[in-house]
């Protein structure tokens, strides 16, 4: 039975571990910094034009949500991290949260970190590869923002953040366009095979 992708509802915003769901279906989270466009990511993913809200100013995402899809998958998108703008005391809750959920290894059966496809990836990005690289499950790395590179820097783009991020071989890298639908094929491919559900 195939997914119906574009049956997703939003479920819950999260503000602590006794509000995330439970109940053991897969969950894919999304990961990145606050203006690499995750929201974006997600809306495209799922054919919607705003179920994952997007902040006119990075940060917004200031707990997990939860949208469930077709009844049978979690998307999880985590708060953006590096947004300088947000006070130390509000930054800190959200590192706080984000721990919260990760340390708890049985809730992820997948990630999706998005980087931006025209920049070299921050040590924060670093930072959030090397937790899911330890975590022992199924990950890939999404270079989002393709639009906005010209199509001679790509490719090398695409190297710098496999070099940057110390990727190994196996991690899959999908160059993506939430603009454009670029890659959205690919990531949903590996997102059902990922959670069993192709």
């Amino acid at each position: 039975m195939s997914l119906n992708i574009s049956n997703a509802e939003f479920i819950i915003s999260a503000a602590k571990k006794s509000d995330f769901p439970a109940d053991g279906l897969p969950q894919v989270v999304f990961a990145g910094r606050s203006n690499v466009g995750k929201s974006s990511v997600i809306n495209r993913l799922l054919n919607r034009k705003n179920l994952a809200r997007v902040g006119s100013s990075p940060g917004k995402t200031t707990h997990i949500n939860y949208f469930l899809i077709d009844r049978r998958l979690y998307f999880v998108d985590l708060p953006g991290y590096g947004y300088a703008k947000a006070s130390k005391a509000e930054q800190d809750r959200w590192a706080r949260l984000i721990d919260t959920w990760l340390a708890d290894t049985r809730l992820m059966t997948m990630g999706v970190q998005i980087v931006d496809a025209r920049h070299k990836p921050s040590d924060n990005d670093c930072v959030m590869e090397q937790w899911f690289r330890q975590c022992g499950k199924p990950y890939v790395i999404v270079a989002n923002k393709l639009d906005k590179c010209k199509k001679s820097e790509i490719e090398g783009n695409l190297e710098r953040i496999r070099e940057t991020l110390e990727l190994d071989e196996s991690v899959p890298l999908i160059p993506f366009s939430a603009e454009k639908g670029e890659g959205r094929k690919e990531l949903l491919g590996l997102i059902l095979r990922n959670t069993g559900l192709q």
